[in-house]
């Protein structure tokens, strides 16, 4: 078999594995805007802000990546009796697939990091943050909490961002209770003593962490594997999945190690990267797939995430494209999900791009519509075309309709430069689409007045504009279709 055919395997039973993620979760915002002049006041920038956004961080992220491959999540973590934790609760309520067991602590920040960006890039970091140890009270709850999860769970992810949650006596506390369930424990770690994870299955550093905590170099890949078997033998774990960045990543077994050469076309922003490591190497496990298809499973979802700016989770059709990239044309890569969309919306937003929007059946794809579109994409910096589903099309247009089949219009319009993303949807109008992407314009033909547009209002109260682009005449696809049944 091969990897595209194993990881597909592995990927059409996703909604089997159930994983408990324990560990700091913590609220990620992004400030988007312009830099266009210095501050009167002092030699700083001034940050024009356009957009705001807020996902969940930290283990939180972990989670976002596992229910993103198809599978579903527990996560176990702590918030504080404030805002933002009520914020985040509402953003993990939100997260389909995703079981969220939260101690609300009072008197306890909640971990927020404010990063403000503009063109692509970050301009500052402001991080709030938790610095009190757990009380014993809270320990023995978050314990009791994880243990009750873990009965429906095939593995355990520790998320450890060195926040406080996961002190050295509850690590050893669920390392214990998930080995004698004799269920997999994958750790992603954090500081320099990696004794603390002693009974793991597997520890999941970056190149820097492991030359940190291994005291040794890890410049090549001889450097890497003995490095690796010196965390293993002196902290008492069963493997090491070291990432290496550009260099991809380094599987180190007792009996083995495997070199995977890096996945990603195009790196965007590492953040986050780490958590779709460890979500993916939990997953495949908790499937009970091998370690080495597990870590080439979480070497391609790398290779995703890190094409996109932010924390952004990798989804199983990105999984799937990316596997498969050679028979994949660029036009197919371009069909996304509502879902993965969203992720890749906001990864051009913070790159401070404008996002255009624009809907139809496109049954048969003629010079009026190429003008559209063309039309659609001098608007903005990227083009989203939301198109119906044949079920939409038959119930807007009759029995007979649409000419095409979803997949063969939206491969044709995938194929145009002017498009950037092709959204099916099923509903007969394109609202939810656009609520969830929130586009900056929204384009429709001369045909439509303004306030009969669907989507305008909603668009124009974020700040968004509406675009009446010009009509080709004599051009329509139900005359079209007509001129050839006659």
């Amino acid at each position: 078999m091969t990897d595209y055919t194993i990881i597909a395997e592995l990927i059409g039973r996703m909604h089997d594995a159930r994983v408990l993620c324990v560990g700091d979760v913590m609220l990620d915002r992004f400030v988007i805007g312009a830099v266009n002049r210095v501050s009167p006041e002092a030699p700083i920038p001034v940050l024009e802000v356009k957009d705001e956004a807020a996902m969940i961080g930290g283990a939180g992220n972990v989670v976002r990546n596992v229910v993103a491959f198809g599978a579903s999540a527990t996560l176990v973590s702590i918030v504080g009796d404030d805002a933002a934790g009520d914020e985040l609760s509402a953003l993990l309520a939100a997260t389909s697939g995703a079981t969220a067991r939260l101690l609300r602590v009072k008197g306890r920040r909640t971990t927020i990091k404010t990063r403000f960006m503009t063109g692509g890039q970050q301009l500052l970091r402001a991080d709030y943050e938790a610095e009190s140890p757990l009380t014993d009270e809270v320990r023995e709850k978050l314990f009791a909490l994880a243990s009750e999860a873990l009965t429906d769970c095939g593995a355990i992810v520790l998320s450890d961002y060195g926040k406080g949650v996961l002190d050295s006596d509850l690590i050893r506390d669920l390392i214990a209770l998930a080995r004698n369930a004799g269920k997999p424990v994958i750790v992603d770690p954090k500081g320099t003593d990696y004794g603390i994870y002693r009974g793991a299955t597997l520890l999941t550093p970056n190149r820097n962490e492991l030359r940190e905590a291994s005291g040794m170099s890890v410049d090549g890949d001889e450097s890497i594997v003995i490095a690796s078997r010196h965390i293993m033998a002196k902290c008492g774990v069963e493997g090491v999945l070291a990432t290496r960045s550009e260099e991809g990543m380094t599987l180190v077994e007792e009996d083995a190690v495997n070199h995977l050469p890096a996945r990603s076309r195009a790196v965007f922003d590492v953040s986050g990267a780490g958590d779709t490591v460890a979500a993916a190497m939990t997953t495949g496990l908790a499937l009970g797939a091998s370690s080495s298809v597990a870590a080439n499973f979480a070497n391609v979802a790398a290779g995703v995430a890190v094409g996109k700016v932010g924390t952004a989770a990798a989804y199983a059709s990105e999984i799937i494209a990316a596997m498969h990239e050679a028979e994949f044309s660029t036009g197919e890569a371009k069909i996304s999900t509502s879902a993965s969309a969203r992720d890749r919306v906001e990864g051009w937003r913070r790159q401070g791009r404008r996002i255009g929007f624009t809907n139809g059946c496109f049954d048969l794809l003629h010079p009026g519509h190429i003008s559209l579109l063309n039309q659609a994409r001098g608007a903005c910096d990227f083009l989203i075309v939301g198109l119906n589903s044949d079920e939409s099309v038959r119930r807007l247009k009759g029995e007979n309709r649409p000419a095409q089949t979803e997949s063969g219009r939206a491969s044709v319009l995938a194929s145009l430069a002017a498009v950037d993303m092709v959204v099916i949807f099923a509903e007969d109008t394109p609202l939810e689409v656009i609520n969830t992407l929130r586009p900056d314009i929204l384009v429709k033909g001369q045909d439509y007045a303004v306030e009969d547009v669907v989507g305008a209002k909603e668009v124009q109260s974020w700040g968004g504009t509406v675009v009446l682009a010009e009509i080709l005449d004599g051009h329509s696809t139900t005359e079209t279709l007509r001129r050839m049944t006659r």
